[in-house]
């Protein structure tokens, strides 16, 4: 027991000389200078002002660059055109078309059997493609648009 204690005090006592001697090594802090005296023909709470002869406004900010409009057929076949190659391939048509899935799910269980499926699809595709190459360009793709519903004249 006594050689524990000891141990322990030898252990505090060179503790303690280290870091005596560490902060005696240590450089002694800069003194902080005082601000300067205040002056008495400015006002401590009044902005500050601008050098004479310095320009009232900075350089303006770079315009944004303008985005193309695109028409309406622009963005409906960009949105059919999905691996982007200027042409719609039958695959690209009937991926994503759930109006269409609806009127050619003629007996409305919500499953599509191989003969409405492909008849409905097969049917449209060809009624769209005029050259019959099994693509559509973007001037046949136009001619799908659905027709807009007439809209009344007054909100009656």
């Amino acid at each position: 027991m006594n050689r524990f204690l000891a141990g322990g005090l030898v252990a505090t006592g060179l503790l303690g000389s280290g870091l005596w001697l560490w902060q005696g090594q240590a450089a002694p802090e800069a003194p902080i200078p005082a601000p300067p005296p205040p002056s008495e023909l400015t006002d401590p709470l009044a902005l500050p002002m601008a050098a004479v002869g310095a320009p009232k406004f900075g350089p303006r900010p770079p315009t944004p660059p303008q985005a193309a409009k695109t028409s309406r057929e622009e963005m409906r076949f960009n949105r059919y055109d999905r691996n982007r190659d200027e042409s719609i391939s039958r695959l690209e048509m009937m991926s994503s078309r759930t109006k269409d899935f609806r009127k050619i799910d003629t007996d409305g269980n919500n499953l599509l059997t191989f003969e409405e499926w492909a008849g409905g699809t097969a049917k449209r595709f060809g009624n769209a493609d005029g050259n019959r190459n099994g693509e559509l360009t973007r001037a046949e793709f136009a001619k799908t648009r659905p027709k807009q519903a007439v809209k009344p004249a007054c909100k009656c």
